[in-house]
Formats: C-alpha cells, structure tokens, sequence
C-alpha cells in the first residue's frame, strides 16, 4: 500500500525546537528541509525546555498517540533528541541508560521506526559527562540496531562548532552549530532509516 504522508514526531529538549537559531530551523528544520519524498513530510517538534530522560520516557507514547494517523497511509516515525540535562538533574548514567532502553524498547513492540541524536557538546566544562553520556546512549540503541547520531564525538573539538557556542546566548548553538548538526544527522544513516536514496 503507498503511504502518503510521511509523519515525524520529534520529542526531546528544546535542542529539538531550534532554540539560539536565528533562522528557527535548527537541525530538525535543516534536515528535513534536505529530505526528498514521494510523500508529504509533517514535522512535529515536540520540545520540552531542560527536559531529562525520565521525563522523556513519561511522556513520549503519549505524544505520539495523539499525532497518529487513524489510517494505513501515514507513515510514523519517531526521532529522540537528547541533551545533557541528565548531568544537571544528577541522574546516573545507568539511570540514563535504563530511560532510553525503556523507550526503545516500547517503540520496537510497537514497530515504530526509532532515530536517536545524541547530546552535542554545548556546555565546555560537562564535556566529560556529556560525552560518557553519550558513548552510553550510543550503546543502548546500537543493542537494539536502531540508528544513533553520534554529534558530540565529530564537534567537541570542532573549530565552527565552538566558535559559534561562544558567539551565541547561552548553551546553544546559533545557525552555524545546528547547521553542523544537520549535517551529521544527514550523513549518519538520516535516507537509509528513511528508505530513500543517500543525499548527493
């Protein structure tokens, strides 16, 4: 059966709303902005500000239910954006690991193709934490062969990345950083998770 509406709910901090992109785009917006379909693409940024994994896992099937299509033409989709508020509520990192697993775990029983992005480096001094965070994460979906974005590994020492942190209000990227973003998330697997051919 063809689908016609390609569907994406897009939950996580407001990494995901774009928040410090003069544009309003930010990487979210840019990929998808680069994504060619046969179907029309709804893209829903489901943001909630400093937001941790236990929060996340509480609300996320409660937000998909309400944008699923009662009909076989939609397809559904589910993108995770994850930050570093789980250094600053001090939840441990098995804690962390143990939110995302339940996540995806209820998204596979539910045979929601999943897509993770991993927390950038957006706050210097949590480097560390951040990236431990993120190696964990990494671990969790790669068990469970869904998708992961790794960008705090390519941007922790990237020149543009930092320069643009240190340019912008607060810990956010401004539109050279989610631009990087972007980037990463197209070129890490963005049109194979999709079905469609890799982006010249």
């Amino acid at each position: 059966m063809s689908i016609s509406e390609l569907r994406l709910c897009a939950v996580g901090d407001e990494l995901v709303a774009g928040v410090g992109d003069p544009r309003a785009l930010g990487w979210l917006g840019r990929v998808v902005a680069r994504t060619r379909t046969q179907s029309t693409t709804v893209v829903m940024p489901l943001a909630v500000p400093s937001e941790t994994t236990t929060g996340l896992s509480a609300r996320w099937e409660n937000e998909f239910n309400l944008r699923t299509a009662p009909n076989s033409h939609t397809d559904h989709r589910l993108i995770i954006g994850l930050g570093h508020s789980d250094i600053s509520a001090d939840l441990s990192v098995a804690r962390s690991r143990l939110n995302l697993a339940n996540i995806l775990d209820v998204a596979d029983e539910r045979r929601i193709p999943t897509l993770v992005v991993g927390p950038p480096p957006t706050i210097p001094s949590l480097a560390p934490a951040i990236g431990e965070l993120s190696a964990a994460f990494a671990d969790v979906a790669q068990r469970r062969r869904v998708p992961y974005v790794d960008t705090f590994s390519p941007l922790v020492d990237h020149e543009q990345w930092n320069a643009d942190l240190a340019a912008s209000n607060g810990p956010y990227p401004g539109q050279a950083g989610y631009g990087l973003m972007a980037w990463l998330v197209l070129h890490t697997g963005w049109h194979t998770w999709l079905g469609l051919p890799e982006d010249e």
